[in-house]
């Protein structure tokens, strides 16, 4: 199934990540070298932490020239969690901060209150995948989400989300409390998850082998 190149900039389940990779088929290449970025086959953006040191990290490496690079290029990539986050134009998180801007929109924190229901923020835990709101019934069809079903749990930690500018760029969302989070973005060849699939079992290794497949 060809190589996967996992971009270790220090906040990152690296090995988590990597483990599901190989578990997929796929040789895993966890490496910070801006030349092995730019011209990987399938490139995976992880993240845990917050947004401008993951920032700051990739800047430090030389890496956000070659992300870019690899998106404009039309090839495979996701981003997890805060490797999601990142993909957006800027995030509201500890003050604004400029991201990647290779998928148009911003980061928000998750409110505490939504729709009259107060929730506790992080939001930690499993948490079931549904159709977005803006998907018209199209977007289950996503190749992301072959083989999983809608209503199936995936593992979730994080304060703040994505507003992508473009609605249907979302294909799954969760609920939390009154509030919908994105969970699964995709546009074009450029794909992103709120969750974890490498912590979230079958169905996220499930999930990782379809990028692979990608």
């Amino acid at each position: 199934m060809g190589r996967v190149t996992v971009v270790n900039y220090g906040m990152g389940n690296l090995l988590s990540v990597a483990r599901a990779i190989e578990h997929a088929g796929a040789e895993a290449v966890v490496t910070d070298d801006p030349a092995l970025v730019r011209d990987a086959e399938k490139l995976i953006l992880p993240g845990v932490g917050a947004f401008a040191d993951g920032m700051a990290e990739l800047d430090a490496r030389g890496l956000v020239g070659p992300v870019r690079e690899h998106a404009a290029s039309a090839k495979p990539l996701l981003g997890i969690c805060l490797g999601m986050h990142l993909l957006m134009d800027e995030s509201t998180e500890f003050g604004v901060h400029e991201g990647l801007g290779i998928v148009r929109g911003t980061v928000v924190e998750v409110p505490r209150e939504a729709g009259g229901i107060v929730q506790k923020v992080p939001h930690i835990g499993w948490s079931p995948l549904r159709r977005a709101a803006s998907a018209n019934g199209s977007g289950w069809s996503h190749p992301l989400l072959a083989g999983i079903d809608e209503g199936e749990t995936v593992y979730f930690v994080h304060s703040f989300a994505i507003q992508p500018a473009d609605p249907y760029v979302c294909v799954a969302e969760t609920m939390y409390g009154g509030y919908r989070i994105p969970a699964v973005i995709g546009a074009g060849p450029v794909m992103g998850t709120q969750f974890h699939p490498e912590k979230s079992g079958p169905v996220g290794l499930r999930l990782i082998r379809n990028f692979v497949e990608s």
